[in-house]
């Protein structure tokens, strides 16, 4: 039921607020399990782009973002919770890699989940360096793997805005074909996690544009 209401109530309002151009959206499968994997420039990305993938798509969120009281904390905690996010505290590995297994249950159930390969968001607008969560995540599913690319969600919220600008820059965000990971499954494990990780970050970077920081970000505290 709260699907329905968001798909047919808040998702034309938000489109109508940020006017996002879509480009490659007949690339998103409509069914099967999919990891979708995009570059991070700002806290609206997990806002945009649900309105260009006509399904269900569930993510990993900050636990900071399910703590607190108060009527904000209490209305995001409910509104994250209803989408079918999954709370990870950033920097530690046993609870990142506790909500990849949620994932993996997601995904056998021909969910769709999305992950950001470079931990957080880019606090200069270069793409950085996957980490191999999203690796693992291919390995231990199977699922194919939709790249995004986006462009200008930083200019609707910066890092340090408390809110979107609404009606300002027209976000972007670039689709590409799906990605059939399957052959480094030969590998050794943690080698195809990273070549995994390094293709994905590679045709992120391609339909993203940005310049490649060729480091992790270091912000983001996770397994490399």
């Amino acid at each position: 039921m709260f699907y329905t209401f968001m798909t047919r109530v808040v998702r034309p309002i938000l489109w109508l607020l940020f006017r996002p151009r879509v480009i490659g959206g007949e690339n998103v499968p409509s069914y099967g399990p999919l990891i979708v994997a995009s570059n991070h420039l700002s806290f609206i990305d997990s806002f945009i782009i649900p309105l260009a993938i006509p399904r269900p798509v569930t993510y990993i969120a900050k636990a900071d973002y399910f703590e607190g009281g108060g009527l904000k904390k209490g209305f995001v905690r409910w509104f994250l919770t209803n989408l079918g996010h999954v709370p990870v505290k950033r920097g530690a590995q046993r609870a990142a890699m506790g909500a990849l297994e949620q994932a993996v249950e997601i995904l056998d159930n021909s969910g769709a989940f999305a992950i950001y390969p470079e931990g957080t968001r880019s606090p200069d607008g270069r793409l950085y360096r996957g980490r191999t969560g999203v690796g693992w995540l291919v390995l231990a599913s199977g699922a194919r793997v939709l790249p995004v690319g986006l462009e200008g969600t930083e200019k609707i919220q910066p890092i340090g805005s408390s809110r979107p600008r609404v009606f300002g820059p027209r976000p972007t965000v670039r689709i590409g074909p799906p990605m059939d990971l399957s052959h480094y499954g030969d590998l050794p494990p943690a080698k195809a996690r990273r070549a995994i990780t390094d293709e994905i970050v590679d045709t992120i970077h391609k339909l993203s544009g940005q310049e490649f920081a060729g480091t992790y970000n270091d912000r983001a505290n996770g397994p490399a």
